[in-house]
């Protein structure tokens, strides 16, 4: 979906939704009131379909031209047990009149399914906040199964908050009898009531809903028609009902964003289109040599859909395989990607080493998740940085890039692009499944907007040896980069020797002196250092004497926590990376200008480890491992006792 905005706002993002108009009532309809953002949190059993019912809630608010921000939350398993506290699934949206960085702290409305979907997700949930329940799922049994001595419905423990009863199963049941189905098949439609519920209360568009229903079961028709009808049933019920006295209006974002043409876009869906923008901007055929893994696989999905512009996707019989076939089509003139997750990274390392000895173009994208070994699949964490710049035998560097929003995520795969082909390597791309699920509003870019990365291949001989005769060296480097020559397979007088046995400088044929190995491991080192990135831009309006340095998705909540601060009087300089190799060469001097420098990590601080070593500066780490993002007021919090101490 996409929408017109235009011209640029900057508002406080974390704080709690106010009420921005007075309470208005037109005649005959319900009371209206005008709130600047809401967060919703869905929340059921795993095959309750909240991620379908978030992706759908978010698609219409983005048609609507409103900010927003998603964190989707899922077991790992297909279907884990129904009922249970492992099983619940969860769809968080935050939703705005202005620009916004966060999925939200906590929810405003909490839609629970059942039992375990309620106690999963209730301490996170604020005094005074909404709840609505499907009671027909508060049965003695679903209680028990998750802890419930009494139902929390009766026995007062809800008080705090706005609680709305709703049986949704059973008028979604009744609103289906016409279609002549089962119970049990009728049931499955709950999620479109409450969608439809939602979609009254927040006067959310319903024409894309129904229009995605219509095509997602174009060839059950009679399941698009029932699905439609809760849909619309869910909508009716929050008309009609006495128990929701009051909807909301969220105005959409006008003036949030530069003059574009916006739609919705998560991480993975962001980098596969930057992957096929590269290959096109580069003249180069794309190929994906991938195995499936959580969370990467949509790229796979995304890119296998492409094959009109170029795209070639292999889905390998494992990890080793699908890099392999990556650097293979590297050597034939391909943009080559694998993709992968920190499992996969362990086992391609092999390869990444044999591409930096055959100093090929290769992109590597970590979809980074919660370990060690198989961990967390389907939760974040920003834990491979240090295995992206040493998991490999010897001296074997390569440039380290991180986007820090799902809509950056484009522009991050055409630096990666960039930097493989323009210096001759395999560049690793640390995204995370926070980014990679995530979504939120991204200017689609014009053409004449997008980087040149036309690549030259050799042609021809370019060495002249003594004797006069002219040869093709594979390893004569270009001066400014030292990027070695590219040369396709099969063009006639460009054969060379390849391999992962030691290069002897310029004739490529292998070499065992020690000084030749000294000095091509200090060339691969050189070719890395002397990457062109850009200096690092420092955010300080008010002459700061703390700094918060970031990297990757981080860069939303710390973004939010100074924001808070800076509205509250603190001054706090804030900074981000997106080059971690090499480093942005003003960073050391950057660093130096602070007397406190802060480093929030979901992970036990491996970027401050790095500055460290590197700058000898007294960062500190500010670190969470537990599989979620981190909240904006738990990093203002602190970062006010840096700034304090």
């Amino acid at each position: 979906m996409t929408s017109q905005v235009s011209s640029p706002a900057e508002q406080a993002d974390g704080a709690d939704s106010t009420l921005v108009g007075e309470q208005r009532k037109p005649a005959g309809v319900k009371d209206v009131q005008r709130l600047d953002r809401v967060i919703i949190r869905f929340a059921g059993d795993s095959g309750d379909g909240m991620q379908l019912t978030g992706d759908r809630f978010t698609s219409e608010t983005a048609s609507f031209g409103n900010d927003l921000s998603t964190l989707p939350n899922f077991p790992a398993e297909i279907r884990a047990p129904a009922g249970t506290l492992p099983g619940v699934s969860s769809f968080q949206l935050h939703f705005a009149d202005h620009d916004i960085l966060t999925p939200g702290d906590a929810p405003n409305v909490l839609v629970a399914m059942n039992p375990a979907a309620l106690k999963a997700n209730i301490a996170d949930v604020p005094r005074g906040a909404e709840i609505i329940v499907n009671t027909d799922e508060f049965t003695k049994r679903a209680l028990q199964k998750v802890g419930y001595s009494a139902s929390p419905l009766d026995d007062g423990s809800l008080d705090g908050y706005s609680l709305h009863p709703v049986p949704l199963t059973t008028l979604t049941v009744e609103a289906l009898k016409e279609f002549g189905l089962t119970r049990k098949e009728a049931e499955r439609s709950k999620n479109m009531f409450a969608l439809g519920l939602l979609s009254w209360m927040y006067h959310r568009p319903t024409e894309g809903t129904e229009k995605f229903l219509k095509s997602k079961f174009a060839k059950k028709p009679e399941i698009a028609a029932a699905n439609i009808a809760a849909f619309r049933a869910g909508w009716n019920f929050g008309e009609t009902t006495e128990d929701f006295a009051v909807s909301y209006e969220v105005a959409p974002a006008a003036t949030a964003f530069p003059t574009g043409t916006y739609r919705n876009i998560s991480g993975n869906l962001a980098l596969s289109y930057g992957l096929v923008a590269a290959s096109q901007q580069a003249d180069l055929p794309l190929f994906l040599g991938s195995y499936p893994i959580t969370p990467a696989s949509d790229i796979l999905h995304e890119l296998s859909r492409h094959k009109n512009f170029g795209v070639r996707t292999f889905q390998a019989e494992d990890e080793i395989a699908g890099i392999g076939a990556a650097l293979g089509a590297a050597f034939g003139g391909s943009l080559a990607v694998t993709t992968t997750s920190g499992p996969g990274v362990a086992l391609k390392a092999e390869t990444i080493g044999l591409a930096v000895s055959m100093e090929l173009p290769l992109l590597v994208l970590d979809i980074q998740r919660g370990g060690p070994s198989t961990g967390l699949p389907t939760k974040t964490e920003q834990a491979d940085l240090l295995q992206a710049m040493f998991g490999r035998n010897g001296e074997a560097p390569v440039p380290i890039v991180a986007p820090c929003t799902p809509a950056d995520c484009f522009d991050a795969a055409i630096e990666a692009a960039r930097i493989a082909l323009t210096y001759r390597t395999p560049v690793m791309l640390l995204s995370d499944g926070y980014l990679a699920n995530g979504s939120e509003p991204w200017r689609v870019p014009d053409i004449d907007e997008l980087p040149d990365l036309t690549v030259q291949f050799a042609q021809g001989p370019n060495h002249t040896l003594d004797d006069g005769s002219e040869v093709f060296w594979p390893y004569k480097r270009d001066p400014q980069t030292l990027a070695r020559p590219w040369a396709i397979p099969g063009t006639p007088g460009l054969e060379h020797r390849i391999g992962g046995i030691e290069k002897q400088d310029g004739t490529g044929n292998i070499s065992y002196d020690p000084a030749n190995h000294d000095f091509m491991v200090r060339t691969r080192q050189a070719k890395i250092d002397g990457i062109d990135v850009p200096d690092l831009e420092v955010d300080d309006p008010h002459g700061a004497r703390t700094l918060v340095l970031g990297w990757g998705s981080t860069f939303g909540p710390i973004t939010a926590a100074v924001r808070r601060l800076r509205a509250s009087g603190e001054a706090i300089a804030q900074a981000h990376l997106r080059h971690l190799n090499p480093f942005p060469r003003n960073l050391g001097a950057v660093l130096k200008r602070y007397d406190r420098v802060v480093i929030p990590e979901m992970n036990l601080g491996q970027l401050a480890m790095l500055v460290r070593a590197k700058y000898l500066v007294d960062a500190h780490s500010y670190n969470q491992v537990n599989g979620m993002p981190f909240k904006a007021e738990q990093l203002a919090t602190a970062l006010k006792e840096a700034i304090d101490g």
